[in-house]
């Protein structure tokens, strides 16, 4: 049995609100991203010195820019639609974030992520709202 004209039309503004929701939260995701990645790279930079004049920063503090290679590397990715990962491949971002037996933590990524956590939770919000508005 086949359906109806009417039936097919429903079917097509299912699929185009499926699509329409999963393009927001995407974007959503992604817009999160990108706020984590911006504050691990602005606590990276705030006050550093670079050159002869750097100074390490305080153990549990960001660690402080000098050569800028930490912040540089910090990259976003989106393995699939439903998730968005921030990841430094700085060589010694490990070190810094979790410290080890020489060396004290100085995270960067977590405190980032931890502050734009309820940010991201109300964009993700906002976007899906405005997509539903559409129909």
């Amino acid at each position: 049995m086949t359906d109806g004209p009417r039936e097919t039309m429903l079917r097509r503004l299912r699929a185009y609100r499926a699509k329409q929701f999963q393009k927001a939260v995407t974007g959503a995701l992604y817009e999160a991203a990108d706020k984590v990645r911006a504050e691990a790279s602005r606590s990276i930079t705030a006050g550093s010195v670079s050159g002869k004049k750097h100074v390490p920063s305080a153990p549990g503090q960001p660690p402080s820019n000098d050569t800028g290679t930490l912040r540089s590397n910090i990259e976003i990715s989106q393995p699939t639609r439903d998730s968005a990962r921030v990841t430094s491949f700085a060589p010694y971002s490990g070190v810094h974030e979790f410290g080890s037996s020489r060396h004290p933590q100085r995270p960067f990524m977590r405190p980032a992520r931890d502050k734009v956590a309820p940010l991201a939770r109300t964009l993700l919000i906002l976007k899906i709202r405005k997509a539903m508005r559409k129909f």
